[in-house]
């Protein structure tokens, strides 16, 4: 389907899709080890990690029953990112683990969502911070590209912190492009009450992508920012990564997603987002401007 003439906004994800993030998450892994180890369970560096990777090989080996979960819901499956699967090893190691925790409720007595989230939450903005970036090669070219047409506005849409990402973008000289930062994809509100149709599910929240993966679309947060991103534009065009988080929820909106392929793409991701009406996979970074334009 065209959009017509007029302005139309590119939302870009940031973290794995402008960053290389397969390149970062040893390090972020790492990191997250040492800072659970010293201190939050306080327990030895050497036995955190061992718990770290064998949980790791659990989640991949099986993700579609290790997730990321968010007040009941299912964020995201533990295979869909670098990062992704970095988040979803924590939760899962510091659950399956009751002195753990234990541990992580004293540390967070007060909390947002549950102590486990709020845990992983926090390891991943503290330490992704001070990460150095691993840009993709074709992101500045793609940036260049994005901010010289005359039809499209990139604008970056993100869970991480504004700060980060914008301070990221002075690196490469694109300090003007719009940051919307903690914008929480991963949020999800059982209490939100919009309903989705679905070609063949009928009306609901919560679809099938096959026998062993659902899409939940309760994201109100995320739904907020794309209708405002919607408001003063003809139209409007995501590109990200993974898929549950950023992309689930626009195709179902009827926005045109494209999957960034990886490494680290799962095959299921890829057949879902390639067969959908409103979905496209992205080969790689270099040809965003060209799939957009088909788009347009």
């Amino acid at each position: 389907m065209k959009i017509p003439e007029g302005l139309i906004r590119v939302i870009l994800d940031y973290d794995g899709t402008l960053t290389a993030e397969e390149e970062q998450v040893a390090e972020l892994a790492e990191r997250s080890i040492i800072t659970l180890s010293r201190d939050i369970l306080k327990a030895p560096l050497s036995q955190v990690r061992d718990d770290y990777y064998r949980t790791r090989a659990m989640v991949l080996a099986e993700s579609h029953k290790f997730r990321w979960e968010v007040n009941g819901g299912i964020a995201s499956y533990g295979d869909e990112g670098a990062f992704i699967t970095n988040t979803t090893t924590i939760q899962t190691m510091l659950g399956m683990n009751p002195s753990y925790t234990q541990a992580v409720r004293e540390y967070f007595p007060n909390v947002e969502y549950d102590p486990i989230v709020d845990c992983s939450n926090y390891l991943f903005h503290k330490l992704t911070f001070d990460l150095e970036p691993h840009f993709r090669e074709a992101t500045e070219r793609v940036l260049r590209d994005l901010t010289a047409h005359p039809r499209l506005e990139p604008v970056i849409l993100s869970s991480s912190k504004r700060d980060k990402v914008r301070r990221n973008m002075g690196i490469l000289g694109f300090e003007a492009i719009r940051v919307l930062g903690d914008t929480r994809q991963y949020e999800i509100d059982p209490s939100w009450k919009r309903q989705f149709v679905h070609p063949e599910q009928g009306t609901g929240q919560i679809f099938r992508v096959d026998d062993k993966h659902t899409m939940d679309l309760r994201r109100p947060a995320y739904y907020q920012a794309l209708v405002e991103e919607m408001r003063d534009a003809a139209g409007v065009v995501v590109v990200a990564d993974t898929f549950s988080m950023p992309g689930a929820l626009p195709m179902m909106m009827g926005i045109p997603f494209l999957l960034l392929k990886t490494v680290y793409t799962p095959a299921w991701c890829e057949a879902f987002v390639g067969q959908h009406a409103q979905g496209c996979v992205l080969p790689e970074l270099a040809l965003l401007v060209d799939c957009v334009e088909e788009v347009i």
